[in-house]
C-alpha cells in the first residue's frame, strides 16, 4: 500500500513514516499534515508537509494515521480524531516489519506498532493506539483506544490498559492489573497494584503523585465517550471491538489475525 497521510510532523509522526517506508519502500508516505502553518511547504525527513490536517478530506482514497500527542498533552490524538470525524475505514494501521505480532492478536484502525514490539498471544490493541519500540505485550493484554505505550514498556499477562492511558518509557506492570482510563504511569515505574482512572503514578513501586484535575478529566472522559467524571470509570471504555483495519505491513489482514512477517 502506498500514499499514507500522517497527521502530525513531530517525533512520533516521523517514526511512523520510517516504519511505513521500512514496510513498503520510499513511496509509502504521501506526506505529513500539520496544523502549524510554519511547517507547510517544508519537508520532514524527505516527506513533504502538505498543509493542515483538514487536507485529509481532499485525499479521500489515502489511508490516514494520526500521530500527535506527548506526555504533557496525551489527549491530543483523541481530540484530533474527533475533530476530523473520518469514517473508521479511512484509517490505516502501521506495523514495523520487525514487530512480532501473534496470529491471535488484533489491532484497531489508526494504531501504530514501531520496531521490535512483541505481541505474544491474544493481545488486543484498540484504535489509534501508539506502541513504541521494544514494547512487550504478553498474553491476553488489552490496550484501549488512544493509549500510548512508550518504548521499553513490559506488561505481564492479562493486563488491561484503559482508554487514553499513557505508560512512560521502561515502565513495568505486573500481570493481571488494570491501568485506568486517562491515567499516566511515569517512566521506569514498577506497577504492583491497579492504577485508578485519571491519576498520575510514579516510582518503584509506583505510587500516586497527583490526580488529573476534574475539569481536565471531564474533557478526557468526554473525548473517549465515557459518562460522568468519576475516577472509577476505567472499565467503562475497556471493551474493544474485534476489528481489523487496512494494514501497512503486507496485504490487508484477515479479521482477528495478524499478518506474518
Amino acid at each position: 500500500m502506498k500514499g499514507l497521510l500522517i497527521v502530525g510532523a513531530g517525533g512520533f509522526a516521523r517514526e511512523t513514516a520510517q516504519a511505513a517506508r521500512a514496510a513498503h519502500g520510499p513511496d509509502a508516505v504521501l506526506g505529513h499534515l500539520d496544523d502549524d502553518p510554519a511547517r507547510h511547504g517544508t519537508e520532514v525527513d524527505g516527506a513533504p508537509v502538505l498543509g493542515g490536517s483538514e487536507l485529509v478530506h481532499a485525499h479521500p482514497d489515502a489511508p490516514v494515521v494520526v500521530c500527535v500527542g506527548n506526555p504533557r498533552d496525551w489527549a491530543g490524538r483523541a481530540r484530533l480524531v474527533r475533530r476530523l470525524a473520518l469514517p473508521e475505514q479511512r484509517y490505516g494501521t502501521v506495523v514495523h516489519p520487525t514487530a512480532a505480532v501473534a496470529d491471535s492478536a488484533s489491532l484497531g484502525p489508526g494504531s501504530v506498532l514501531l520496531a521490535h514490539c512483541a505481541l505474544t498471544a491474544a493481545v488486543r490493541v484498540g484504535a489509534h493506539a501508539a506502541v513504541m519500540p521494544q514494547v512487550v505485550l504478553t498474553h491476553d493484554d488489552v490496550v484501549g483506544d488512544f493509549a500510548t505505550i512508550a518504548s521499553g514498556v513490559r506488561l505481564g499477562g492479562g493486563v488491561e490498559v484503559g482508554v487514553g492511558a499513557y505508560l512512560g518509557a521502561g515502565a513495568l506492570v505486573r500481570e493481571g492489573l488494570s491501568v485506568g482510563a486517562w491515567s499516566q504511569l511515569g517512566l521506569g515505574a514498577l506497577l504492583l497494584q491497579d492504577l485508578p482512572a485519571g491519576e498520575v503514578w510514579i516510582g518503584s513501586p509506583a505510587r500516586k503523585l497527583r490526580a488529573v484535575p476534574e475539569p481536565v478529566l471531564g474533557e478526557l472522559l468526554h473525548l473517549s465517550g465515557a459518562r460522568g467524571t468519576a475516577r472509577d470509570t476505567a472499565d467503562e471504555r475497556m471493551a474493544l471491538p474485534d476489528r481489523r483495519s487496512t494494514q501497512l505491513r503486507g496485504l490487508s489482514r484477515p479479521r482477528g489475525g495478524a499478518a506474518h512477517q
